[in-house]
């Protein structure tokens, strides 16, 4: 049986999992991948866009790639994470300059989607995934409140619900960057999948993994198995082994269907003040999200071989 065709909204904030959940996406053939937005987080939104138009020139792919916010709601962006994911995103690996990005905000082009592919009057609306801070999203919100109605699912990579965060004792980073963004889109009504550190610590990749990526010779997997070995050298100071969790790609896996998560349902809310700024928190009452708690121990694997498969540019 042929599998429906899944039209693919991408919010990221391109750094080095990011990278490795786009090249993960482009080789999922029922993936279509309509629109990317990026925002600031790993890195500056500009730059991130950057890391995506170059990666997306070497897998010989075009998909509009639209800038967003640079900061969260009310707040200036805090100069992202070069201690985990390099001074450019991406580990430090030098990138071929892609196309430049499109004219339309990140926001803006979401909504456009959304609404085009609601009206089409298909059983398909837009799917949207979201690896990096949620502060496109909430733009978005407050340009169509109808959108959690136009979009089918939205799956978000970030949280820490029953587990300690990484940021803080209780915050996952992507909910910590712009609580506030995350709060509005978390509590809006959205058909939501939530992907937190409670799933995402649970699958990983190691040198072995790096090394495989650069023994595919193209300038692509090199680029993507360099920068996941220093990824893992963060990773290293922090638990102490070599290896890096697969936040953002086994969200992108699950979001495409070839991951089966387990999930737990509740109500949301993020606490945007004080000491646990950015925790997420199971609430009494509200919107319900899918909060994905379990997922396929062969979820690496899946992700992995996609990588290895996919057509790239060679040099």
């Amino acid at each position: 049986m042929t599998t429906p065709t899944i039209p693919l909204f991408l919010d990221c904030d391109t750094g080095v999992d990011d990278a490795l959940a786009l090249a993960y996406l482009l080789d999922v053939p029922h993936v279509d991948l309509v629109g990317i937005g990026t925002v600031s987080g790993n890195t500056d939104s500009t730059t991130a866009a950057v890391n995506t138009t170059a990666l997306l020139g070497m897998c010989g792919r075009s998909v509009p790639v639209a800038v967003g916010a640079h900061d969260p709601l009310g707040g200036v962006y805090g100069g992202g994470a070069p201690h985990v994911h390099g001074a450019n995103g991406v580990g430090g690996v030098d990138l071929p300059a892609g196309v430049a990005a499109a004219e339309d905000p990140a926001a803006e082009l979401l909504v456009r989607l959304a609404r085009s592919y609601a009206a089409a009057g298909s059983d398909r609306k837009l799917d949207v995934l979201a690896i990096g801070p949620l502060t496109n999203l909430a733009v978005a919100l407050e340009l169509e409140p109808r959108l959690p109605e136009l979009i089918g699912t939205l799956t978000i990579m970030g949280g820490a619900v029953w587990e300690t965060g990484n940021v803080s004792p209780v915050a996952e980073a992507n909910i910590h960057n712009d609580a506030e963004a995350a709060r509005r889109v978390l509590t809006a009504g959205f058909d939501l999948v939530l992907v937190p550190l409670d799933v995402t610590r649970q699958h990983r990749f190691d040198d072995a993994d790096g090394d495989r990526f650069i023994a595919a010779g193209d300038p692509l997997r090199v680029a993507l198995g360099t920068m996941l070995h220093r990824y893992i050298d963060f990773y290293e100071t922090v638990d102490h082994v070599r290896r890096a969790p697969l936040h953002d790609p086994l969200a992108a896996a699950i979001a495409a269907g070839e991951v089966e998560p387990t999930v737990r349902e509740t109500a949301l809310d993020v606490v945007v003040d004080g000491a646990e700024h950015g925790r997420t928190v199971p609430a009494a009452q509200g919107s319900v999200v899918q909060v994905v708690v379990g997922a396929d121990e062969a979820a690496a694997d899946v992700i992995r071989n996609r990588i290895l498969q996919l057509d790239a540019v060679h040099a």
